[in-house]
């Protein structure tokens, strides 16, 4: 039997009529050893075509918040469509996991499927879709967020572009200015927070766990780490990484000639910027051509790679009003093709985020090579290390020698203020992550957002205790309205905090030999989602850590270099 799958613009306009045939042909076949690879193959091509259309409306609905008829379509497809994919897939995953075979690249896949099917429940389905709705919801509101300064309408990040002035009464005006819009959505933002927390309390419950903290875990299949194990890492960052980040602030206020640091003398909560802010490139379409140069530096596949994405229009890269806030990198499977998504403004923020995303587009390249979609996928922990190595690998060719962006002078200070970034993303990333712990270990308190207000503010004491939010006190209680990942993407934030340890391990590996760890990355990308966690950081010369041994290391290497680059 020849089995013949829609094509992926005949699956996005499909109705459920028409695909179940499909799902049943494969679902009635019999296999065995002999002809597994194919039955799994066919499956595959049905999971590309979902994965795609899934990602295609989504971005569409992110690429401009003010199309109605393009979220209507996304939730459409969510509210009609993928329920019933879902449910046919788990049919589909309960076949292969009964037939006991272990076709050969699968066993980490399969462990996967075992840990989804134990908590798959049809009643949940519904439910998963309006808390998808719940999230788009979100991003409309921050999507439509704006001010009007000196006659002109700006998005809050192109007001954020703005800030990064040596003059710091307009720097204030406008944090305020920015501050004070985000505060009017602040009833709005938190009645979502009450619905999403009623939703996901009710699909843990369904699923038979004691709370969502334990479903989520199991979703995002944590086989190698524990919640315990998140907060010895939480502990490790106030030991070895507060102190560190402290420093970073004490110098940043000493180049700033004051006596404490306020929001406004940062570029966000979690990272210092320069005055004057540097201007990584005069046009938006110099943008993305100097990094395809810095990409072939670095590697010349992966300048490839890059050279692909833009001959085929797989990037929106620049800031716009109604385009959602943020930046990620999604997948089109059909073409084994990645997409990139931010908000570029000109700065040299626009350059690190470029890199980051560009690593998870070069795994997908890399990944896409393996034979069935199930086993594209690694865990996030690892997709991470991916991104946040890139900024690390790039570093040394974005300088103007070397075909790069900046000046040696601007390439040095963009190095310092990654590195520092760096060190003050741990911190913040603990407080992220401690709130979310804290959310779903107290659902009773948490969905009351006037207790999340409060902790969130006493973490803030606990990991950032420099900065100074005197008068300011509503806009610090309500930091975790500004963090997408909460009411989004629940528990997928500490991913960012393991992977920048792993990343400075192999960055530490390319001081020694750039070449060599460059090989090690590729190695490990190419993995896919065949490895556990450990395995693939392994596999990249890195280690999967939550000590502050560890961490300490990691925090050594970033001080001494940035003493050596200021020197």
């Amino acid at each position: 039997m020849t089995f013949k799958p829609p094509t992926i613009t005949e699956f996005m306009s499909a109705a459920w009529t028409d695909l179940e045939p499909h799902y049943q042909s494969l679902l009635a076949r019999l296999f065995d050893s002999a002809c597994i690879a194919v039955w799994l193959a066919d499956w595959s091509e049905l999971r590309k075509l979902v994965d795609e259309t899934y990602a295609r409306l989504q971005l569409t609905s992110f690429q401009d918040t003010t199309d109605a008829e393009a979220e209507q379509r996304y939730y459409s497809f969510l509210e009609n469509l993928y329920p019933k994919l879902q449910a046919a897939d788990q049919q589909l995953k309960k076949k292969l996991l009964e037939s006991g075979l272990e076709p050969e690249g699968m066993r980490v896949p399969l462990m996967r499927m075992r840990a989804e099917a134990q908590i798959f429940r049809d009643e949940n389905l519904p439910l998963q879709t309006e808390e998808r709705k719940l999230g788009s919801i979100y991003s409309k509101i921050t999507g439509g967020q704006s001010i009007e300064y000196q006659g002109d309408s700006l998005t809050l990040q192109k007001a954020a572009a703005k800030m990064h002035t040596s003059d710091r009464a307009v720097r204030e005006q406008l944090w305020r200015m920015a501050s004070e819009r985000q505060l009017q959505d602040r009833a709005a933002i938190n009645a979502l927070w009450m619905q999403a927390m009623e939703l996901r309390q009710q699909i843990a419950a369904n699923a038979d766990l004691p709370d969502y903290r334990a479903y989520q875990w199991q979703q995002l299949h944590r086989f190698d780490y524990t919640p315990q194990d998140s907060k010895e890492f939480f502990e490790a960052i106030a030991e070895v990484a507060v102190p560190a980040a402290e420093r970073v602030y004490a110098r940043h206020c000493a180049r700033l000639g004051l006596d404490s640091l306020r929001p406004w003398d940062l570029e966000r909560e979690q990272s210092t910027m320069r005055f004057p802010g540097i201007q990584a490139y005069a046009k938006p379409e110099d943008f993305d051509a100097i990094a395809e140069g810095v990409f072939k530096q670095v590697d010349p596949e992966l300048g490839a790679y890059f050279a692909a994405m833009r001959r085929e229009n797989l990037l929106d890269l620049q800031n716009r009003p109604g385009k959602s806030p943020g930046a990620f990198c999604t997948s089109f499977a059909t073409q084994a093709r990645p997409f990139i998504f931010m908000n570029a403004v000109g700065l040299e923020t626009d350059v690190r985020v470029l890199l980051h995303e560009a690593g998870h587009a070069f795994h997908v390249f890399e990944r896409s090579r393996l034979p069935y979609h199930h086993q594209w996928r690694a865990n996030m922990e690892f997709n991470e290390v991916a991104s946040t190595a890139m900024e690390f690998l790039a570093a040394p060719y974005l300088s103007k020698s070397q075909g790069g962006y900046f000046s040696e002078a601007d390439a040095a200070r963009a190095r310092v203020q990654h590195l520092e970034n760096t060190l003050l993303f741990w911190p913040y990333m603990a407080i992220v992550s401690s709130f979310q712990h804290w959310v779903y270990e107290h659902p009773a308190q948490s969905s009351n957002s006037a207790e999340c207000d409060t902790q969130w503010g006493a973490l803030n004491a606990r990991f950032m205790p420099s900065l100074d939010w005197s008068g300011l006190e509503d806009a610090l209680a309500t930091g975790w309205h500004r963090k997408l990942h909460i009411h989004r993407y629940p528990f997928y934030y500490i991913e960012y905090g393991l992977s920048q340890l792993g990343a400075v391990q192999i960055w530490a590996n390319a001081l020694r030999d750039q070449a060599r760890a460059l090989a090690a990355y590729r190695s490990a990308l190419a993995l896919g989602g065949t490895a556990t966690i450990s395995e693939l950081y392994a596999a990249a010369g890195a280690r999967l850590a939550f000590d502050a041994q560890t961490l300490g290391a990691a925090v050594d290497l970033l001080e001494r270099t940035i003493l050596e680059l200021e020197g």
